[in-house]
């Protein structure tokens, strides 16, 4: 019979949170290699009887081959569960990435435009102030310039 309570005090939107999440993948994680290690336990058990009870009137080639029927169903099973364990880092590192990295990254960036817009001038470099204004630009003088040299050169 299933447990009806656990439909109702489960539901994703508790995931909402990298911690639930984290928490969350280290369970099924643990469930997965758990169940794991319990095929390879049977698998084990069942090629080792398989192995020293082989059934009358078998060839030893159809007795290699019935067990082979056998037991890869189990080594399947064994590595399927391995690797939906193995996968558990990547749906943690995925639903961490894209529902709160991403999300906080998106809402620091709106957060800064928001600012820059509420501040007048914000970003507008600062215009010359008036003693710059009024300062004419240092003229320079014909032999200090290195292009004059060459010319009085050529003329001379």
């Amino acid at each position: 019979m299933a447990d009806s309570s656990f439909d109702q005090r489960w539901s994703g939107d508790r995931l909402n949170q990298p911690l639930a999440v984290q928490a969350f993948t280290d369970q099924l994680r643990r469930h997965l290699s758990e169940s794991a290690m319990w095929v390879a336990r049977i698998r084990r058990d069942a090629e080792a009887m398989w192995k020293e009870n082989p059934p009358d009137g078998y060839s030893s080639f159809e007795a290699w081959w019935r067990h082979g029927r056998v037991t890869s169903p189990f080594a399947e099973i064994q590595e399927h569960l391995e690797e939906a364990a193995r996968l558990t880092f990547r749906l943690e590192a995925r639903y961490r990435k894209h529902r709160h990295e991403i999300p906080e990254k998106r809402q620091a960036v709106a957060e800064a435009r928001q600012q820059q817009a509420a501040l007048p001038h914000a970003g507008v470099p600062p215009e010359r102030t008036a003693v710059q204004q009024r300062k004419p630009p240092a003229a320079k003088r014909q032999d200090d310039d290195f292009w004059g040299s060459i010319q009085r050169g050529k003329s001379a």
